[in-house]
């Protein structure tokens, strides 16, 4: 998968310097990922929330973060539309940001 856009991630663990080793994780695992559905994820991911057919809600750092993307299976492509944590997430619509 190609993940748009690492400067998402690297501009919050800049200010959350604990989360930089699992969001770099998250984002290697990302790009050797080949994922053509949201079982897929679902199935590697059992703590991950489908939202709709191109929305994923990740769990990071034991579930005090949160990192929401939108998924274009066919072409490929993974974008970072949201990280921050439980409280900052539960300000957001995770469907439509």
């Amino acid at each position: 998968m190609r993940v748009i856009a690492k400067a998402v991630l690297r501009e919050y663990w800049i200010k959350n310097p604990v989360l930089e080793q699992q969001l770099k994780a998250w984002y290697k695992e990302m790009l050797g990922a080949e994922w053509t559905s949201a079982m897929q994820i679902k199935s590697k991911y059992p703590s991950a929330s489908i939202l709709d057919s191109q929305r994923v809600v990740f769990n990071i750092k034991g579930n005090h973060f949160r990192l929401v993307v939108r998924i274009n299976y066919q072409f490929k492509i993974v974008w970072i539309r949201f990280v921050g944590t439980h409280k900052e997430y539960d300000q957001i619509d995770a469907k439509t940001i």
